[in-house]
């Protein structure tokens, strides 16, 4: 079937549109998340909207399931291809269609990076405020399916927040738009942060920012977390809402110093990344205030310019990727925890890191509770990967245990489909189903994410006493 397949593809997409060759599939066997692995059963590489629904709909026809990759920076297997199906690489649609300054709009295809939306205005004195820490080679398509967040989403929020509509490939193979002013329900929003379960963006219009009058990036350094903690408690009780508030524990600092020369304060237990923005005067009178709060502080710096801006954002960027300078494997993790719980969270993190012998790197958007932790191990040593995944996952459970998510930004994909039912009820999850099902009722849309077990869109899901009123009167068969 899959031959037959790959003959119809060639002949729909341009030349060389068609990998089959089995050493560039493996190129495309895992994305950001290199410990779960599939090699595609064959790749394409659309240019078009137009070849991208084609591509679809004669998966749907052979029966074939398909998965949609942008640059392959996510961290959680969302893009991790299937042996049997067609991986459907975007990076070729890379065009900025449209800047409408007037109405701060752009018009952007899925493969764009990130940056490049900014770079594209910064000269008329905007930007695109959304910014993982991948920002330079992450997609916009993958940014929409995993509803991206960043550094700044504390104040400026996440993807969702700043995408006015998406012009998409649904599962059978049709090309819709879902446009923000639509009426009903919010079909935009259901789409975003789907993980590509719904369907393939084909054209993002996202909103751009003005830049702020004044920006003031502190690098506060404490002996210890804990007092970091207190001084982030402190910010945010004040009623200062900054463009951002990030952490970094020593573990972290370290591996930072190694990997890009941070120049970060010696000594620090953690490191408070603030960066105040807006009105002139308004910067001005909350960072007199910051000042007061960070008095727990051995060290205080304050940026001269966009040069030492950037140079303090350094290290706190190139975090994920700097641990593999300490540690030849890792883990990076993601959960969310209410602010108030960060203190207990993070010495309960030390205390799973003692009991297993796993070292654990924090590095967090500690704004709003979002957890990064880096679960640091030698896959050469026996049963090392086995220590590090109890430790993932406990590190979760506790994001759970304290009215957290396991996610914050980075998505459920494959590697914590398997969390969901301690988070969701089989109500919730059964219910969450038949939205994909209405959707994608051939279940071909990159199956295997999200969902802990895989099912068909035609079986009733666990039917039971209080079961969905859709699911006991047998209405869920329409999906």
């Amino acid at each position: 079937m899959l031959d037959e397949l790959t003959a119809a593809l060639a002949a729909v997409l341009p030349a060389d549109s068609v990998i089959t060759d089995p050493v560039r599939l493996r190129t495309y066997e895992c994305d950001g998340l290199t410990y779960h692995r599939a090699t595609p059963g064959v790749v394409v590489l659309p240019e078009t909207a137009e070849q991208v629904a084609r591509v679809v709909g004669l998966c749907r026809e052979a029966g074939v399931p398909f998965v949609a990759r942008g640059s392959g920076t996510g961290l959680s297997g969302g893009a991790l291809p299937r042996e049997d199906g067609v991986l459907v690489v975007t990076s070729k649609m890379r065009r900025i269609l449209e800047i409408d300054l007037p109405n701060r709009r752009a018009v952007v295809e899925p493969g764009v990076t990130n940056l490049a939306i900014t770079e594209a205005v910064r000269d008329q004195g905007y930007y695109y405020a959304p910014d993982p820490s991948s920002q330079q080679i992450c997609s916009i398509g993958g940014n929409v399916a995993e509803n991206s967040g960043g550094a700044h989403c504390l104040k400026y929020g996440f993807t969702v927040n700043h995408v006015e509509a998406c012009e998409i490939v649904t599962p059978d193979g049709d090309l819709v738009t879902l446009d923000r002013m639509d009426p009903g329900y919010d079909l935009l929003g259901a789409f975003i942060g789907s993980e590509g379960t719904l369907g393939i963006a084909t054209k993002i219009t996202v909103r751009l920012s003005r830049a702020p009058e004044a920006v003031t990036t502190v690098l506060a350094a404490f002996e210890s977390i804990e007092r970091g903690g207190e001084a982030v408690s402190a910010i945010i009780g004040a009623g200062i809402v900054p463009a951002a508030v990030e952490m970094m524990d020593a573990l972290a600092v370290e591996a930072a110093e190694a990997a890009v020369a941070c120049g970060y304060p010696r000594g620090a237990g953690a490191v408070l990344i603030v960066e105040l923005d807006g009105p002139a005067q308004e910067v001005e009178r909350q960072f007199g205030q910051l000042k007061e709060l960070c008095s727990g502080a051995f060290e205080l710096r304050v940026a001269a310019g966009a040069e030492e801006r950037a140079a303090i954002w350094k290290g706190r960027k190139s975090a994920f990727a700097a641990v593999g300078r300490i540690s030849p494997a890792y883990i990076v993790q993601d959960g969310v925890v209410p602010r108030t719980s960060l203190p207990r969270v993070l010495a309960e993190i030390d205390r799973l890191s003692a009991e297993h012998g796993i070292r654990v790197a924090n590095v967090f958007h500690a704004g709003d509770g979002n957890l990064h932790p880096l679960v640091l191990f030698d896959d050469a040593e026996p049963g090392a990967g086995e220590r590090a995944e109890a430790v993932s996952g406990a590190i979760l459970d506790l994001c759970i245990e304290h009215g957290g998510s396991i996610t914050g930004e980075h998505g459920v994909g494959v590697d914590k489909a398997k969390h969901m039912p301690r988070m969701f009820s089989q109500d919730d999850l059964d219910t969450m189903q038949l939205v994909r099902c209405a959707f994608d009722p051939a279940g071909l849309s990159n199956p295997g994410k999200v969902f802990p077990t895989p099912r068909l869109c035609g079986e009733v899901p666990g039917v039971r006493k209080g079961a969905h009123p859709l699911v006991e009167s047998g209405k869920a068969e329409q999906f």
